[in-house]
């Protein structure tokens, strides 16, 4: 073979490597839909377990990575007194930085760091919760107590800041800021809490606010999302009180519908299938049929008692033939008929260390579908990632991999409950003191 030939084909493979390269820029993944879109997944775990690319040492957290130009973001909170107790209804009180980092995505050489000083007094305060928005060369946090916050990409410089309590006078709720930002062409738009300013949309270069809608008590915790409605796209807020869609240019309210999570614990995005929408809390769900003009929708059913599926934590994935998700009284991975709302199956087996725990509760795996293959990744609160097939019929685990060990604590059993980020042919998972890099592609 001539030495030419070699160096083309080198070419066509490293290009095609690159062609095929995703990223993970937010909460989610592309679109905060759940779906990983690079070929190539391993069908089979090596003897020798996942190769290992690097690992890096970090903070406490619950905000997952982001990926994007060959970059990792990662935002962390850097402990320097108080004491963590994670009880439910108590605030800790702790000193520290939060802390934006950035990686190469490919060997883990540090770029930059950007960080403040902020204390905390919230419940679980172990580390930010809000994944980085990684989009048109910015990077967009929220910190715990409500510091939304603008970097740039290239270099870390904080370009601006905006603190909710002392703008919009909102308390920080008890679990934290949560709700990642969503940025929408020159738009960041965020779950703030204030009155008349549920959320509220910002200029992406000033800070500047350019809208505000909605009104609530308290924020919730879950970050906005777009769906397509109307020949457009419309901002989708999932809060305390419901649901509700949003003009995303002037914040105007296209509609809304009434959705009383427990505690306010809207939590896990609302999900969709082409024109239908699920949404689930903590002892509410429903699923509805999106009218094009958003006038008539529908509510097809609400969930009932041993029906549907309650999740905190982890989004459910809306597949066509069924809706997979962790219920947050059983901690069970089950199965739902998207018509009727009847559980097909349900299953301890990729949610709890020990499936016979004494009514465990929050049981946690993030479930992501693997769209070349059909096959899901779901990463759990031991620390694992699985890969499965899943259907109406059954669960079918295919193996196994351990990446990080739980370094937090929930109800009595070790956890690590961070949402993983799929790029660049690995898996991106970390805990509470490192970052962890590993190959699944073939």
């Amino acid at each position: 073979m001539s030495r030419l030939f070699t160096v083309s084909l080198l070419s066509i493979l490293l290009f095609a490597t690159f062609a095929s390269a995703d990223d993970w820029p937010e909460w989610r993944g592309p679109k905060r839909a759940g779906d990983y879109n690079e070929p190539g997944l391993l069908k089979e775990l090596p003897a020798s377990g996942l190769s290992q690319v690097w690992r890096a040492d970090c903070g406490y957290g619950y905000a997952g990575p982001a990926v994007a130009g060959g970059n990792v973001y990662l935002f962390d909170y850097v402990k320097t007194g108080g004491e963590i107790t994670n009880l439910p209804s108590r605030r800790d009180e702790l000193e520290g930085k939060e802390r934006l980092r950035c990686f190469r995505a490919n060997s883990g050489d540090e770029l930059w760091s950007s960080e403040y000083d902020r204390t905390y007094s919230v419940s679980y305060p172990g580390g930010p919760r809000a994944t980085p928005t990684v989009a048109g060369g910015y990077v967009i946090t929220l910190g715990v107590e409500g510091d939304l916050m603008c970097h740039r990409a290239s270099d870390g410089e904080r370009l601006w800041h905006v603190n909710f309590l002392e703008k919009y006078g909102v308390e920080t709720p008890i679990w934290g800021h949560s709700a990642p930002p969503l940025v929408l062409g020159d738009l960041v738009i965020a779950v703030v809490g204030g009155n008349d300013a549920l959320a509220v949309a910002f200029d992406v270069k000033t800070g500047a606010e350019q809208w505000r809608a909605l009104d609530a008590d308290e924020p919730g915790y879950c970050g906005p999302t777009t769906i397509e409605q109307g020949g457009g796209e419309n901002v989708l807020v999932y809060y305390p009180l419901g649901v509700a869609a949003l003009e995303p240019t002037t914040g105007a309210v296209k509609w809304s519908a009434d959705l009383r999570a427990k505690f306010g614990m809207s939590i896990a995005t609302p999900v969709a299938n082409e024109n239908r929408l699920f949404v689930s809390g903590y002892g509410e769900s429903m699923m509805m049929t999106l009218d094009p003009t958003g006038l008539k929708n529908a509510i097809d059913w609400r969930g009932k008692p041993n029906t549907s599926v309650y999740a905190s934590n982890a989004t459910p994935y809306f597949a066509d033939e069924a809706i997979y998700g962790c219920d947050i009284e059983s901690s069970e991975l089950m199965a739902v008929d998207p018509e009727t709302g009847e559980r097909l199956w349900e299953t301890k087996q990729p949610t709890l260390a020990d499936p016979n725990q004494r009514r465990p509760r929050h049981g946690t795996a993030f479930i992501v579908r693997h769209t070349p293959s059909g096959r899901y990744l779901l990463f759990n609160e031991s620390g694992e990632l699985i890969v499965a097939q899943m259907s109406r019929e059954k669960y079918d685990e295919q193996w196994r991999a351990k990446l990080v060990e739980p370094t937090s604590d929930a109800f009595g059993r070790p956890v690590v409950w961070v949402h993983p980020a799929f790029a660049e042919g690995c898996v991106f998972a970390r805990n509470d003191k490192e970052i962890v890099c590993a190959r699944i592609a073939e």
